[in-house]
């Protein structure tokens, strides 16, 4: 997974933000708010979790794809950025 101290402690803090969205929702639920301020907080909770996503899967395609394996095999550095870069706004 996240290959440096930093990436980790990054996407750590990351879902624990994403968590407290989703305990909101909870308490939102629990205290009968309206219909709209559900979606809202839902709204950004998939929106949290789409930026958490695009930045596993960047992870993974910088450090597992664009390095050649033992088979001689990897993923071109531009290549690899048009995938991120697809990646990021489809899953905005």
């Amino acid at each position: 997974m996240s290959h440096t101290a930093q990436e980790r402690q990054k996407l750590l803090a990351r879902t624990r933000r994403i968590r407290g969205q989703i305990e909101a929702i909870e308490r939102s639920l629990e205290n009968e708010a309206g219909c709209g301020s559900v979606m809202h907080q839902i709204a950004a909770c998939r929106g949290a979790l789409a930026g958490l996503m695009v930045e596993v899967v960047e992870d993974h395609v910088r450090h597992h794809l664009v390095v050649p394996d033992e088979n001689g095999g990897s993923l071109d550095p531009s290549g690899a950025e048009a995938l991120v870069a697809v990646l990021r706004s489809y899953l905005k």
